[in-house]
């Protein structure tokens, strides 16, 4: 090896001169003295499982990475190091020599918190409780208040569909409804009742198979049906069961265990120790799941109380004696009828079901699924991670040993990918920033003792995702400014270090509910089927096999949260793509966060966002006082939680002065503006006094400011 690093052949020379990526004179350096010290090699760090390293500044500290100080000097003294967390940050910080930011004001961190944990900003009454409480520990009473909320638990929910690609719709071709939408409510419920994570696993992979299986545990099963389907008539059966096993192994992969298997569908990973065995073994977990290969996927599982059950039982009883009769038969047809019906109004899920007729899974040599000269492989984890199971002929593996293995203490992954991908959450970015792969391939972790010091806390905590959010968001490197130094800026453009706190504009469904809560049209009902908010006429318009057309909730549905927002795969909701919401025809366990001009036109001429502006607009009219600089001030307190600065008032008013003055020669624009949706106007408000300050409501919403997390 040392020879092809120093060769002067180009031919033998290693990289290859024509690399981008070459090695330093450093790192050929430390290369040769790792050879004349043994050369002893230590697997990629993630395929250890981890050990709870000690914490920085106890005495006896020792780091759990290799060649990492334990306690540097002049590092003794960490009074405010309160937590582990604060521990590990303080203690890099002081060897690299960099200050932490100072804490956020009281304001800043109450939104912060609200934004973080409810993806919903507080009010200026929430607000000022918690400026107003002196006591030590008021931000962990805040965040214990709302870690119970439902709010919370749609926050979370949303970050969990995003890595098991839930949506309202199959994706291949036709891109049909499935009725999934009580696996969502399943989400929701787990992170309401703090459901132990590995409890969690276990029932979306193989709650079919629980010997304690109820309909929950059913119903979360449904994990197993998210896969992209068919319906195309000329589809083959086999070439679908194919790309249905690479989905499935592709999500457990993505999802728990943030690996890249993908490469090894058609030959053993170049990288990584995956082998093309692995990725097929892996797959033949799900090869019991009852499902056709093309067409619909059905109208699922009913879920039915005990009263809809008798109801349905009932209706039974009365189409039982009239089976005899002919088809045609008058009250034979109006008693089916009804019966149909009333189970059609019920609730129905996609369910795994278990199947006895299992389905062969071979090695598929470069992924061709029509060469069937592969081996033929058993259910079994892969070879490299230890707890290795597999199985043999006398006992084959089933998903339930699967979903074990998963959350077993020795997996090096589950743990720490949870935990990498939570943290991104309240940080901006993950200690790994590749939340989808901390592979042999992946940025390495910029505090890897405190990523294993948080997945050994999790596991030895009961699996408890509260608990672990609770930790992050009172730590003291959570409570800094955001504010940046030049030279702060200069050493850590990305704040790998943790130096500050982090700035983000919301995500999609957050930047609508943000709009909605402060014009006061939110309404918070938690569960339900999915909801169809305004969407421009004729985006489906390629939408075929059946031809159809978005119809907009007429009821209170339209001003849900966007949680509950219909997900079609293939024509996911214009407003939500334009800032990045995902399609989920794959695991997306970290969204992009771009910059774009249409975000702005969204803000400014989308019909939710003009109708907010309108609400919002009569509510500064009601409530924001008697004269213009009152309600202008009121107004953008309520969007950023901050006085506005003289220039911010002077601006919002020049553009007030004039949008009055167009609406007054043109009132029927005015008019138009302000019908804009489909709730009401306020009664006893001129048009034209309404309709300029939706514009002033509408600059307002569209700031940086109100749609970013400070």
């Amino acid at each position: 090896m040392i020879a092809r690093l120093s060769a002067t052949d180009p031919d033998d020379h290693m990289p290859p001169p024509k690399e981008v990526r070459q090695l330093t004179d450093r790192e050929k350096e430390l290369l040769k003295r790792w050879v004349e010290q043994g050369a002893e090699y230590q697997d990629h760090w993630a395929y250890i499982p981890p050990v709870r390293p000690a914490v920085p500044g106890k005495a006896g500290a020792q780091s759990s990475v290799p060649g990492a100080p334990s306690d540097p000097p002049g590092t003794e003294n960490r009074a405010l190091s309160t937590s582990p967390i604060d521990a590990f940050v303080t203690a890099r910080l002081q060897t690299l020599g960099l200050k932490p930011a100072p804490a956020a004001d009281p304001v800043t961190l109450a939104r912060r918190l609200y934004l973080d944990l409810t993806g919903l900003p507080p009010s200026p009454q929430e607000v000022e409780a918690f400026v107003k409480d002196a006591a030590p520990d008021a931000l962990e009473k805040l965040a214990d208040k709302l870690l119970a909320t439902e709010q919370c638990a749609e926050r979370m929910a949303m970050w969990w569909l995003d890595q098991v690609r839930y949506a309202d719709s199959a994706g291949y071709h036709s891109d049909n409804p499935i009725p999934v939408w009580p696996y969502r409510d399943y989400v929701i419920r787990a992170f309401h009742a703090n459901k132990r994570f590995d409890r969690f696993t276990i029932e979306q992979v193989a709650g079919d198979l629980l010997p304690d299986a109820t309909q929950e545990t059913r119903v979360a099963s449904a994990y197993n049906r998210l896969i992209l389907s068919t319906e195309e008539g000329g589809a083959q059966p086999k070439q679908y069961e194919a790309k249905y096993l690479t989905d499935r192994v592709k999500s457990i992969g993505t999802t728990w265990l943030a690996q890249t298997f993908m490469c090894s569908e058609c030959h053993d990973h170049k990288f990584d120790p995956v082998t093309a065995r692995d990725f097929y073994s892996l797959g033949a977990f799900f090869a019991d799941v009852e499902e056709a290969a093309v067409g619909s996927r059905g109208k699922g599982t009913l879920l039915a109380n005990e009263a809809e059950l008798a109801k349905l039982k009932e209706l039974d009883d009365k189409l039982a004696p009239l089976k005899t009769r002919d088809d045609k038969d008058a009250e034979k047809v109006a008693a089916k009828k009804a019966r149909d019906e009333y189970e059609n109004s019920l609730k129905h899920c996609l369910t795994t079901i278990a199947s006895p007729n299992l389905r062969t899974v071979r090695i598929l040599p470069r992924g061709d699924w029509q060469n069937e000269s592969g081996e033929v492989v058993l259910p079994a984890t892969p070879k490299f991670l230890p707890g290795y199971i597999e199985s043999t002929k006398e006992q084959r593996r089933n998903r339930l040993d699967l979903a074990q293995w998963l959350v077993a203490k020795e997996n090096p992954l589950t743990a720490r990918v949870a935990m990498n991908r939570l943290w991104k959450l309240f940080y901006g970015a993950g200690l790994v920033k590749t939340l989808d792969d901390i592979g042999t391939q992946s940025e390495p972790p910029a505090h890897q003792a405190l990523l294993d010091w948080l997945a050994c806390e999790f596991m030895e905590s009961g699996w408890d995702i509260r608990h672990m959010a609770r930790l992050m968001v009172t730590s003291q490197p959570y409570r800094q400014s955001s504010t940046v130094t030049p030279e702060a800026l200069a050493r850590d453009p990305q704040n790998r270090e943790l130096a500050r706190s982090g700035r983000w504009r919301l995500d999609a469904e957050f930047v609508r509910d943000n709009a909605l809560t402060i014009a006061g049209l939110l309404v918070q009902r938690t569960g339900g089927p999915s909801v169809n908010p305004y969407q421009p006429a004729g985006y489906w318009e390629n939408l075929n096999f059946p031809v159809r057309e978005w119809q907009n909730s007429k009821d209170d549905n339209q001003w849900r949260r966007g949680l509950y927002t219909w997900w079609q795969r293939s024509f996911v909701h214009p407003a939500m793509l334009a800032f990045d919401a995902p399609t989920r025809e794959e695991c997306a366990p970290d969204r992009t966060r771009s910059n774009i001009p249409q975000q702005a036109l969204v803000l400014l001429n989308d019909t939710q966002f003009v109708e907010a502006a309108r609400a919002f607009a009569a509510r500064i009219l009601k409530e924001g006082g008697a004269d213009d600089t009152g309600r202008l001030k009121w107004a953008w307190r309520m969007a950023t939680l901050r006085e506005p600065a003289n220039e911010e008032v002077v601006t919002l008013a020049t553009l007030l002065g004039k949008h009055r003055a167009n609406f007054h020669i043109d009132k029927k624009a005015a008019e138009a503006a302000v019908k804009t949706g489909y709730s009401k106007p306020p009664d006893g408000v001129e048009a034209t006094e309404l309709a300029a300050w939706t514009s002033v409501a509408r600059v307002v919403l569209n700031l940086h400011e109100t749609i970013t997390r400070p």
